[in-house]
């Protein structure tokens, strides 16, 4: 059994995704107030946990949600270079939140964009746009494997006056819903990964509508990703002493094969809370060597 495992060990090679909610990764202005009382800079001590937890991940690609604007995602491409952890290819999505994007760093190169700033639609005769637009691109792990990754960052559950924020969530859903479709249906064998922040619990529409039909060929798997201890949740909201699990990896059928379960999970460092009020979820494939 151990030559047997040593052998597939040898015939593949492992490549961690990780995605993280920073929580509010923005530098402001000295002197220039936000115009959202919930953004504000983003202290050293919550930064260098940020760093402390994705080296204890050591990921190939991490995937964020909520970085501020592209200066700051070099400033943590940087901080995390000097901790030893090199990513010189990256992705930054503008949006139409203004403050808060999704991003992606990797170790392996971005071989196609096709990242979306602006996605509209209407909401109840309201014309609007997906708040962090949709990030997709494709690396290139092996000189026979590309990883696709879409990564999105729904409506928050924060009530807002303009709108429904469930009813935003479903939307946005829809149409990302519609991108990954339009993926797998012009390459029903992709390795398609989708990370992120969807503010809703697996139950939930949106997320129902992301996962699609079970054994369909545009079918999305639910990773269902635990921590050491065989627990689940990614995020705590402190107002509702709410723990529930908003973070999700999906993964098409094509990309199911390449993933090692056992070395995937949620990550449940000590230093999660100075971080984040979301914790950090990873996923090992394993890449055939040919």
């Amino acid at each position: 059994m151990l030559l047997a495992i040593s052998a597939v060990s040898a015939s593949a090679r492992e490549v961690v995704v990780a995605s993280f909610n920073v929580h509010n990764y923005i530098a402001i202005e000295a002197g220039i107030p936000s115009a959202d009382p919930l953004v504000t800079p983003k202290p050293e001590s919550e930064i260098a946990a940020v760093i402390e937890i994705i080296r204890e991940i050591q990921p190939d690609i991490l995937g964020l949600v909520e970085m501020g604007d592209a200066s700051m995602l070099a400033d943590l491409q940087g901080r995390l270079k000097g901790a030893g952890l090199d990513f010189p290819h990256s992705e930054w999505v503008k949006g139409a939140d203004s403050a808060r994007h999704i991003a992606l760093l990797s170790r392996y190169p971005v071989v196609a964009r096709q990242s979306r700033d602006d996605v509209p639609f209407d909401l109840n005769g309201v014309k609007t746009r997906i708040s962090r637009g949709i990030l997709d691109v494709t690396v290139r792990l092996a000189p026979d494997y590309d990883l696709r990754l879409v990564g999105v960052h729904l409506k928050s559950r924060r009530q807002v006056p303009e709108f429904d924020e469930s009813a935003m969530r479903a939307k946005e859903a829809w149409h990302v819903r519609q991108h990954l479709d339009a993926i797998l249906e012009a390459s029903p064998d992709a390795n398609l990964m989708l990370f992120g922040d969807l503010n809703d619990t697996k139950n939930e529409y949106p997320i129902r509508e992301l996962i699609g039909v079970a054994k369909s060929p545009t079918y999305m798997r639910d990773l269902a990703l635990a921590d050491r201890s065989g627990l689940r949740w990614t995020h705590f909201w402190p107002a509702a002493d709410e723990y529930s699990r908003i973070d999700f990896l999906l993964v098409s059928n094509g990309l199911w094969p390449e993933i090692d379960r056992s070395r995937s999970g949620v990550n449940d460092s000590k230093v999660w809370a100075q971080a984040s009020d979301h914790r950090a979820i990873y996923a090992t494939l394993k890449i055939p060597k040919k």
